[in-house]
């Protein structure tokens, strides 16, 4: 019996304890003994922990300071952006980038509806839907239906009575695409602008920007519907005419483009450049006072009016397009047998509409097809000596010296712009205005004037604000102790060597 006994608590001891658990204690996993492997890195990182610490070098004991020093102030910053609701000092990085992306959007569809307006697709779509406009045609009844509408409209009755439905699908997927781009331009704007706002991304400064931006955005969706409803009406039609939209509504549906571009862009530039000056503060302290220097105020002061006139001539060059003024005079520089049509047909009474011709000179200089295409022609001049002149004042005594390189090398870039702009201008007229010729001339347009808003952004000098943050920037705390120790390793060195 005794025997037995013993096999049977050998025969306990070997069993497992699994089948003698309670199932509460079944569902607790019980965490896993660490391996002896575990153990021993556990063990050293306690022993590092403790003993004391080796001296550090000047440069080790600089990092460790910065890193410290930044992660203290970056701690209290972090609590108080998910609880403080002020706008901050400066504008996030990424909002620079957004802008710069939105304008290169609008420069593209200024070019594409160039050519809307060049293959005369901007009246194929009589109703302006800005939603349900959002989708084209999807099947042939709809297809059918649209053309209708379109046979109804004067463009079809007097140029385009033998047109096609395949030849319709053409030039309205032209517009349609305009519009599409511009519903796209408008949200991918607005979104993110309510973004921004509302987790407090921008100063208030850009939010207000940011706001009048949109604002201007839907207020050129309502210009182009506007501009494309006056070539839809027979009245505005002089008898026998080619039916076109409106060339005040032309221009100002251009001018307002090119305003949102510039407005877009000039932002973009000062986000991304504050980040520039912020982000080496010496730097930025001697362009300061290069940009202050006496002989560079004549120079900002010259681009500031030259952008002025590059504008203007854009606007004359959107009134030769509304009344297709390209068409006549194709030779360069006389026109017929002069450098000017003669008096009585730049000054015609056809286009007077009081009796006692009060209106005289102003019809005929923005409806008058000839004196319209000698004004652009006389500004255009104006544009390209103005520019020259420019190149020339930056080269000479101490403008040149005091002229930054990139501005000089932004005037460099205006010269060969209003070189190819001259060039693109001329073989248009020439040509009698094919389209591709033409929708260059207009980009280049754009180009010259960007050309222009980057000098006169780089001759501009940084407000009091962030002029005061790269003063504060340039005297923190890591960065003196930085240089005080980077002058102790040069003495150092020079010390060794002269030993």
């Amino acid at each position: 019996m005794a025997f037995f006994q013993v096999g049977l608590r050998r025969a306990a001891l070997n069993l497992s304890r699994m089948p003698f658990a309670c199932s509460p204690c079944l569902r607790q996993q019980l965490p896993a003994a660490p391996s002896k492997l575990q153990q021993l890195v556990r063990a050293t990182r306690r022993h590092v922990s403790t003993s004391p610490s080796e001296p550090k070098s000047p440069l080790a004991s600089l990092s460790s300071n910065i890193s410290n020093s930044t992660k203290a102030a970056a701690q209290p910053s972090a609590q108080s952006s998910g609880k403080s609701s002020e706008f901050p000092k400066t504008n996030a990085k990424v909002v620079g980038y957004w802008l710069l992306g939105s304008a290169a959007s609008v420069f593209g569809i200024v070019v594409w509806g160039g050519l809307t307006r060049l293959t005369e697709s901007g009246l194929s779509i009589t109703e302006w839907r800005p939603v349900t406009g959002s989708l084209p045609p999807m099947s042939t009844a709809d297809w059918q239906s649209e053309f209708d509408k379109y046979r109804d409209s004067p463009e079809f009755q007097l140029l385009n009575p033998h047109m096609t439905l395949e030849e319709f699908k053409k030039i309205y997927f032209m517009e349609w695409s305009h519009r599409l781009w511009g519903r796209f331009i408008g949200l991918s704007f607005v979104l993110p602008t309510i973004y921004f706002i509302a987790r407090r991304k921008v100063t208030p400064r850009m939010a207000v920007n940011l706001a009048g931006i949109s604002a201007l955005i839907g207020f050129q969706g309502f210009i182009g519907w506007w501009m494309v409803k006056s070539g839809l009406k027979d009245d505005l039609f002089a008898p026998g005419s080619h039916p076109r939209v409106s060339q005040y509504r032309l221009t100002a549906h251009l001018a307002a483009a090119f305003v949102c571009y510039s407005w877009m862009l000039i932002s973009g530039l000062s986000v991304m450049r504050t980040h520039r000056l912020l982000r080496d503060p010496e730097t930025a302290i001697k362009q300061f006072t290069t940009l202050k220097s006496p002989a560079l105020k004549v120079l900002r002061g010259t681009v500031a009016a030259l952008t002025v006139l590059i504008f203007t001539t854009v606007l004359s060059g959107a009134l030769v397009a509304g009344l297709d003024a390209g068409l006549i005079y194709n030779e360069f520089p006389k026109m017929g047998t002069g450098y000017a049509p003669p008096k009585s047909e730049l000054f015609d009474k056809f286009y007077s509409r009081k009796e006692d011709g009060s209106d005289l000179w102003w019809r005929n200089m923005l409806e008058n097809p000839s004196l319209v295409q000698l004004d652009h022609r006389i500004l255009a001049t104006t544009t390209f000596t103005a520019v020259v002149a420019l190149f020339i004042y930056s080269r000479t005594g101490k403008v040149k010296a005091a002229m930054p390189r990139d501005v000089r090398k932004g005037v460099m870039g205006m010269l060969h712009l209003a070189l190819m702009q001259v060039t693109l201008g001329i073989t248009t007229l020439w040509y009698m205005v094919p389209i591709s010729l033409a929708a260059a001339h207009q980009a280049g347009a754009l180009a010259l004037l960007t050309g222009a808003l980057v000098v006169g952004h780089r001759l501009r000098i940084p407000n009091k604000a962030v002029q005061a943050m790269v003063q504060k920037a340039l005297t923190s705390p890591p960065r003196v102790q930085a240089d005080a120790i980077s002058q102790k390793l040069v003495k150092k060195i020079a010390e060794k060597k002269s030993a």
